[in-house]
């Protein structure tokens, strides 16, 4: 599986967790398909952990819940794919997964050969329960072969965390997209930590394997698994712009069966998810000026726009700044920069070389610049 831009789709655990089924996974996607949301782009749909029995089967494959998944997993992925969408499952590098069902660990070929029997499309491979003699890894190049192997792309979603400087040898697991981060929950806490755990990480991201800050909380408000203490709009709205100028993979974790209009207006942005998928798939770049709670967050685009977010992580407000020559437009060049905040429709335009954003706490504006003559 070769991937040029991040993936985007629904996944059940930020709000489900095991209370996951047949009925919910088919009254989800057709909620993705009746919204919007897939002609927004989002196609994967990932069942997280909890899908499994207990034990393998006779066989030594894994089996699904026969109470959550009367039908089994082809059945599943048959519906998805009949609505024009992909089917995403999950299994895990350790002994166990995450919430202690039988894990790929020394089963990864055989593991591959079911899902590509089920008509799987993305694989989200966990960390836990990892022997501590296991070299992480090797654990991830051994399914990333057998994925290979098995004869359907199957998108691989390293899951590690970020743990065990995963950044540094994720490249040659054959990952298209990597977990940098710890999981998310759906309080502002949460969100900043996550942002702030990509200034020194960029690198490492990009076209081959994206750099994956975790799901979506976009309009949780505190229900479900991760609820906890919930986010406001706009706080929703910074994390959903610096996933997209990040170009981290867009995996909703809210029920789509019941979005209000402003969560939906949120995850289907289409400018700053053009900016997410953009084919040119340059490597965004982060200035702090003041200090880590004020970045602004850069991208060069295919057309020869730049992406620029101002972003208020701090809990005052803020007023920030950057220069045209820092995005390679001098003043001596007879070129300015000027576009439109992509949340408001506002233009901008650089005064005397200096773009200016005033910030609200916990706030952004993202703004798509044209270079313009002066």
């Amino acid at each position: 599986m070769i991937k040029n831009t991040p993936p985007m789709g629904w996944n059940t655990w930020n709000t489900f967790a095991e209370n996951i089924s047949e009925e919910l996974i088919f009254s989800s996607v057709d909620a993705i398909v009746s919204s919007g949301l897939k002609d927004a782009g989002y196609e994967y749909v990932v069942i997280d952990d909890c899908w499994a029995c207990r034990e393998r089967g006779e066989d030594g494959r894994l089996v699904p819940d026969p109470k959550k998944f009367p039908h089994g997993m082809r059945y599943v992925a048959d519906y998805i794919h009949s609505k024009g969408l992909k089917f995403g499952i999950y299994s895990c590098a350790g002994l166990l997964t995450c919430a202690a069902y039988p894990s790929s660990y020394d089963r990864e070929f055989l593991d591959a050969e079911t899902f590509a029997g089920w008509g799987v499309d993305f694989l989200k491979y966990d960390y836990c329960h990892k022997p501590l003699s296991a070299d992480g890894a090797n654990l991830y190049r051994r399914m990333g072969l057998a994925l290979a192997g098995c004869g359907r792309d199957i998108l691989f979603s390293a899951c590690s965390w970020g743990a065990d400087e995963t950044h540094e040898w994720i490249g040659t697991t054959g990952a298209n997209m990597w977990r940098s981060t710890g999981d998310i929950v759906d309080t502002w806490e949460s969100v900043r930590e996550l942002i702030k755990r990509q200034y020194d990480i960029l690198p490492y991201g990009g076209v081959g394997c994206f750099n994956d800050m975790d799901m979506l909380i976009v309009g949780m408000h505190g229900k479900g698994h991760v609820g906890l203490k919930g986010c406001t709009d706009d706080e929703y709205r910074v994390h959903f712009a610096a996933w997209c100028l990040l170009a981290s993979p867009l995996m909703i974790g809210c029920d789509v069966r019941n979005m209000d209009e402003t969560t939906y207006s949120i995850l289907t942005n289409r400018e700053l998810i053009a900016i997410q998928q953009d084919a040119r798939g340059a490597r965004p770049y982060i200035c702090r000026n003041f200090t880590d709670d004020v970045p602004v967050i850069i991208r060069q685009l295919a057309n020869g726009d730049i992406a620029c977010g101002f972003f208020n992580l701090s809990d005052a407000p803020a007023n920030t700044w950057y220069a045209a020559d820092d995005l390679g437009v001098p003043s001596i060049s007879g070129r300015t920069l000027c576009g439109k905040e992509l949340y408001t429709g506002e233009t901008l335009r650089a005064v005397n070389g200096i773009l200016f954003a005033s910030l609200p706490p916990h706030s952004c504006k993202v703004y798509r610049l044209r270079v313009v003559a002066k």
